[in-house]
């Protein structure tokens, strides 16, 4: 599981931050007994998930998310309440169940794809908990947060950042209409009137003096690695760079770049894609023999042709489907580096598409290059950094600094959980992304 996000972070003091917050949680806990363990994951997704035996994860993009540490809390105390309510122990047996079942149907039908394609399917329906689970983890978390002192009421108020967040990414994918398929609202279907139920059913008294330690939160957060991790690459707009890999593309403009640990998707108009990837092994042979006789082994590949990109070898071909969506045309481009690593372009489209952007994805073939080690050496990635506001900045002037070639406003005030209509006072802390090194 860790793997799949990224790893864990390699932030010492920020784990044992998080950690003791997390202790100090499950402490008063029906199960205090119980231990837990407290990682954070290396991935810029906002997400938070709990495994039985006590293991609780959250992501650096949920840390970066969250304002203060009673909203951290709330996070956490949510998942100690699905570990102490046996709600990820009963996910786990569900999970365990749909993968026996995944593999019968691979050994009856030696079909690999369909093994493979079954368990995403299982996956994807497994991984939500229920409304009630949801509402008694809440129920639970609220309690936990009262005992330990913080403010009950983070919790609704991270949702509401949960949602905004959702909302943003859901508006940059193109898809406004399904934020709740976004980020953590895949796994944790809540609303905030849920939550709010969930507050005056726990029958909590007012804290006196509710903790919500945000100075503390972020200056923890401070230097926060912020989007895609360095070994990964970077997205620049249009453009993705690989500083440790040297190389580097561009995709048409109407087209979103997502990075995930297997490949780089480009999400186009009317449902064109890129797929960009490295094959895993090396191949000796002319690149047209690697397109047909490895890559496309079995396909019907029409037109297939040795070309030069950039002065590295390369070969391309094309084909037909009929799939559920109806007919696509699928560009196949293999690229021999010069350090024999071989990258993949694949490009989806309908055929009246396949016309219409031949030039745009055409330029996208041809935009492959390598990186010089200058060129990778001057990539920085993305940090999060704490400022406090000065006489006369305001939340244009400092949204303006935020290192997005796109909706800068937006990502600031979501960011930092503002209204449009906010105003600064001089002494205000708060959330900028900037390139390493920089200042605002």
């Amino acid at each position: 599981m860790v793997p799949q996000f990224g790893g864990v972070y390699d932030d010492p003091a920020l784990a044992a931050y998080v950690s003791s917050v997390g202790t100090l949680l499950a402490r008063t806990s029906e199960t205090p007994d119980l231990k837990f363990t407290f990682t954070v994951l290396n991935s810029p997704i906002v997400n938070a998930f709990a495994l039985p035996g006590g293991y609780v994860y959250v992501t650096r993009g949920l840390l970066a998310l969250a304002g203060d540490e009673a909203e951290l809390a709330g996070v956490l105390a949510h998942e100690i309440g699905h570990v102490t309510a046996r709600h990820a122990a009963e996910r786990y047996g569900q999970t365990v169940t749909a993968q026996i079942l995944q593999l019968g149907i691979g050994v009856l039908t030696g079909n690999r794809a369909l093994t493979r394609a079954t368990g995403i399917v299982s996956q994807i329906a497994l991984r939500s908990f229920s409304r009630e689970q949801e509402h008694e983890a809440d129920l639970l978390g609220i309690r936990y947060l009262a005992r330990a002192g913080y403010d009950p009421g983070a919790m609704a108020g991270f949702l509401e950042k949960l949602l905004a967040d959702s909302r943003l990414e859901a508006e940059l994918s193109g898809e406004p209409g399904r934020a709740d398929e976004f980020n953590i609202m895949q796994t944790h279907p809540r609303t905030i009137d849920r939550v709010r139920a969930a507050m005056a059913a726990a029958g909590v008294s007012a804290v006196a003096q509710p903790m919500r330690a945000r100075d503390i939160y972020l200056a923890k957060i401070d230097g926060l690695l912020y989007g895609d991790d360095p070994d990964e690459g970077f997205i620049r707009g249009r453009r993705f760079l690989h500083p440790k890999l040297r190389f580097a593309f561009e995709v048409p403009a109407g087209f979103r770049l997502v990075n995930t640990s297997r490949a780089v998707l480009a999400k186009g108009p009317d449902g064109a894609v890129i797929v960009f990837d490295r094959a895993r092994k090396p191949f000796a042979g002319a690149m047209t023999a690697y397109l047909t006789r490895v890559w496309a082994q079995g396909v019907a590949l029409s037109d297939v042709e040795a070309i030069t990109i950039n002065g590295l070898a390369a070969a391309t071909g094309w084909t037909r489907l009929n799939t559920r969506r109806g007919v696509r045309d699928v560009r196949l481009v293999a690229i021999r580096s010069d350090d024999d690593a071989i990258y993949r372009m694949l490009f989806v489209t309908t055929p009246a598409q396949t016309t219409a952007l031949e030039l745009d994805l055409r330029r996208t073939t041809y935009s492959f290059r390598r990186l010089s080690p200058a060129e990778a050496a001057a990539l920085k990635p993305l940090r999060l950094r704490i400022h406090t506001v000065r006489p006369g900045e305001t939340v244009t002037g400092l949204a303006a600094h935020m290192a997005f070639p796109d909706h800068r406003l937006e990502r600031f005030l979501v960011l930092n959980g503002l209204a449009r209509d906010a105003r600064l006072t001089p002494g205000d802390k708060v959330k900028l992304v900037l390139e390493q090194g920089e200042e605002p």
